[in-house]
């Protein structure tokens, strides 16, 4: 089999003229050509009055490496790659002990299904509820403001990324294909099938949902156990006479100790109260940077036209995203800052997104139809460590490589008064936010953001600088996106969960913690993926090496 990639056709082909650019592109009669099935499509939009579609296909033909050699150069003609996902080990017969899984967000989902697949019958250990349990928990903050801290945006099965816009694409090397793995199962477990052809697949929330609960009766199935509502509260670790550290299991929160030697630590980005147990255990972690902002809001209408012009609301286009970078020139940004957008949701809704009594947090969030009046993304500055230096402010869980967790707090506890100490959020229209005043009353954009959004003035939301390095980029993205920086454009704050603001270090070969062996830090809680994909990556290549640490064949 062959695959051809880039192959351009107009947004409205006709269906058979797919057969014939894969024909003129090989030069082949049609009688030569046996099959062809799309790979990948996606559409090039620079030219909004003539925005084309993307193909990427596997063809079957005759005499194929004559056709390969007639096209030996080209790079556009190569053999089919294989995607087959293949396990690296199968469990013992005899298990001496069953791995522990912490989490069950995308990364440790896939590291449990994987492990079951192999028959290494994994505990998977999450502090939240079931996710139709948790679905309730969330909507309690959204219509009534009231939190619950251990099952909410955050915490509790399927992860962040249930409440997202379910994004299945990243940037990330796969070399291995293991996206492939991710998007199958997904399949499997009731996604649309189009997640594996087109270029920018999503699912939404809503069928996400019920995605996760057929993979975890897979797990089951498989021998599995999912526990919920188990807070893991401290580490069990053993130190031989050389220094060696090795994990031995774990304390949950109801002082019940359950042994392993094999702990996968697949942490969302949120799990404050855990990366400072780790911390304190001696878990060897680092600051990393993060970035910090606020949602922006704009009528998906808006942003359809300046992306798609007059082809805008076609279905094979549906509703048009952007992704946006301003790298700051002036000195009060900090020069050399970037801000960027980051997880766009065409339309979709902003969503309080805390875990914490008495912070706001935002994020975006987007059903499968994508069809809400507002487009929205966060507009974020990135950070470094050195910025945290403020905020380090000497109390537990809070100092040194977790100051990064204060800034965080500082921030959402700040928009917490700014909006009003109900858990509305902060906002501000974008005209008023680029002049410098406070806004009065909302414009063409109302807030989707629930329970409310208060007017008034960001400006002591963010750092200074990132203050200064948004209010210098708006304008910038509206000369790539006309309408950007509309007046009745809505800013809410605050965005502050981008990433983790720890990396938890860990040897790339065998996956394992750089000081801590038999523990598996994966996702993005540890650093190490950013979205459910990359996470699910994650999630297989750390299963794979417990698998193979189990079976001695690391």
């Amino acid at each position: 089999m062959l695959r051809l990639t880039d192959l351009k056709l107009p947004l409205d082909h006709a269906d058979a003229a797919l057969h014939a650019a894969v024909r003129a592109k090989l030069g082949i009669a049609a009688s030569a050509l046996r099959a062809v099935s799309v790979f990948r499509r996606g559409y090039d939009a620079r030219k909004r009055g003539a925005i084309a579609l993307i193909y990427t296909v596997d063809v079957e033909v005759d005499d194929e490496a004559a056709v390969l050699a007639r096209h030996a150069d080209d790079p556009h003609v190569q053999p089919t790659p294989d995607t087959g996902y293949r396990f690296v080990a199968t469990a013992p017969t005899a298990l001496a002990q069953r791995p522990l899984v912490i989490g069950f967000g995308p990364c440790g989902l896939f590291a449990a299904l994987l492990l079951a697949q192999m028959g290494f019958r994994p505990i998977v250990l999450e502090r939240g509820k079931a996710v139709r349990e948790r679905t309730k928990d969330t909507w309690d903050l959204w219509r009534k403001r009231q939190l619950h801290p251990e099952s909410n945006v955050q915490f509790g099965e399927g992860g962040a990324g249930t409440f997202s816009d379910g994004k299945l694409y990243s940037q990330i090397r796969d070399p291995l294909h293991h996206g492939r793995k991710v998007l199958t199962e997904f399949v499997k477990a009731g996604a649309p099938e189009e997640i594996l052809y087109v270029s920018k697949p999503h699912i939404g929330t809503f069928r996400l949902v019920t995605m996760v609960e057929n993979m975890r009766a897979t797990i089951e199935s498989l021998g599995g156990e999912i526990r919920f509502g188990q807070r893991v509260d401290d580490l069990l670790v053993e130190t031989d006479a050389a220094g060696v550290r090795q994990v031995r299991g774990v304390t949950l929160a109801g002082g019940e100790q359950l042994r392993a030697d094999h702990v996968v630590l697949a942490l969302g980005h949120s799990a404050r109260d855990s990366f400072a147990m780790l911390h304190a255990r001696g878990v060897y972690m680092e600051a990393k940077p993060f970035s910090v902002g606020f949602r922006i809001e704009h009528p998906q209408s808006v942003i359809d036209r300046a992306r798609f012009g007059p082809q805008a609301g076609h279905p094979l286009l549906g509703a048009a995203d952007y992704k946006l970078v301003h790298h700051c020139r002036g000195e009060h940004a900090g020069r050399g800052r970037s801000v960027y957008s980051f997880c766009m949701c065409p339309g979709g809704t902003v969503v309080a997104a805390t875990s914490e009594p008495e912070r706001v947090v935002t994020n975006g969030m987007s059903q499968y139809s994508r069809n809400e009046r507002n487009a929205n993304a966060a507009i974020v500055v990135g950070i470094e460590p050195p910025d945290y230096a403020p905020f380090d402010r000497g109390e537990p869980g809070e100092t040194g490589t977790l100051a990064g967790v204060a800034l965080q707090r500082a921030l959402e506890s700040h928009a917490y008064r700014l909006g009003g100490a109900n858990y509305n959020a902060p906002g501000q229209l974008v005209g008023d936010f680029i002049a410098a005043r406070a806004s009065q009353a909302f414009g063409e954009v109302q807030p989707s953001f629930k329970p409310g959004v208060s007017l008034g003035s960001l400006d002591s939301a963010l750092p200074d600088y990132a203050i200064a390095a948004i209010r210098e980029a708006l304008p910038a993205f509206d000369r790539q996106i006309r309408g950007f920086a509309m007046h009745d454009a809505l800013l809410t704050g605050v965005e502050t969960r981008t990433s983790s603001p720890v990396r938890i270090k860990r040897d790339e070969r065998s996956y394992q913690s750089l000081n801590t062996a038999g523990l598996y830090p994966a996702g993005e809680g540890a650093g190490y993926a950013g979205g459910i994909l990359s996470a699910g990556v994650d999630g297989i290549r750390v299963a794979e090496a417990v698998a193979r640490r189990i079976v001695g064949a690391d």
